[in-house]
């Protein structure tokens, strides 16, 4: 029997081809970041040569989306201007299109000028960490352009009255900002914001009721990869975390989450298999 609501299948085509079906299988979003650390040994073309190099190896590995960011949100990150994202993220989305044109590609910035560039330069979803609440503009380039947009939790202070509550709470306002503006229903996708304003506990107890999140029927994007309450838990080096990021996803999955954003494409598209075994099955 087939534990998944029907009402979560979703079909988007993106153009040019690119297409994405929700509700039959988890979908892995992998990470690709245009930020100086990332794929970094003095060139600028080769650094765009290792990008979509590394891009091949994680579609190869089973990732379905690719979300290209040019600004770290690592905690004590510094922000960067418009321009600097810009010269960042363009250049990678245009490579990646060009490399891989039937693959969905999601733009990471809460910046509308930023993502309205990227969508231009060949982007075919929004990922905002801000869930439309870091930019006056940016929910009206959403509903322009007619793409899936992800909306993150996200507070600049953890001052919660009630913690899951106020979560959705602040979901459901990033939701009322997106269909004011125009964008469909079938568009806005939810992300926890694991991490984001959160404390250790906070983030286990988020992850433990993610069933209150997916219940309101929208799709739900779940990214846990190396994030530091699994370092925290294991007390491990980043670069050791899959485990403990692979059971985050299992669970995340089992509580209703549709898509999944990883470092580490080939462990977390076979967890994701298994885990999909069990829950689609029928």
């Amino acid at each position: 029997m087939n534990h998944r609501p029907t009402y979560w299948k979703r079909s988007y085509d993106l153009g040019g081809g690119v297409k994405l079906e929700l509700g039959h299988r988890t979908l892995i979003m992998g990470i690709l970041n245009a930020t100086p650390d990332s794929f970094s040994d003095g060139g600028r073309y080769n650094d765009i040569d290792r990008a979509v190099a590394h891009a091949k190896g994680m579609v190869a590995a089973g990732a379905d989306i690719l979300d290209i960011g040019g600004e770290s949100t690592r905690p004590g990150f510094e922000a960067v201007s418009a321009e600097e994202e810009l010269s960042r993220v363009l250049p990678v989305i245009s490579a990646v299109r060009e490399a891989l044109p039937q693959v969905a590609i999601s733009v990471d910035s809460y910046k509308a000028v930023t993502v309205r560039q990227s969508l231009e330069a060949g982007a075919h979803i929004i990922n905002d960490i801000w869930g439309l609440r870091g930019d006056p503009d940016m929910a009206a380039v959403a509903a322009q352009y007619g793409v899936p947009v992800i909306l993150n939790h996200n507070r600049h202070a953890r001052d919660y009255t009630d913690f899951v509550p106020d979560v959705l709470a602040d979901l459901k306002s990033s939701v009322d900002i997106a269909k004011r503006a125009g964008v469909q229903n079938d568009n806005v996708w939810l992300d926890p914001g694991i991490g984001f304003a959160k404390t250790y506990e906070d983030n286990l107890e988020l992850m433990d009721r993610l069933d209150e999140l997916t219940a309101l029927g929208y799709p739900v994007l779940l990214g846990t990869s190396r994030k530091r309450f699994i370092k925290q838990t294991l007390d491990l080096p980043v670069e050791e975390l899959i485990e403990g990021t692979a059971a985050t996803v299992a669970l995340g999955i089992a509580r209703g989450c549709q898509i999944v954003r990883v470092h580490d494409v080939q462990a977390i598209k076979r967890t994701a298999l298994m885990t999909d075994a069990i829950l689609y099955r029928g």
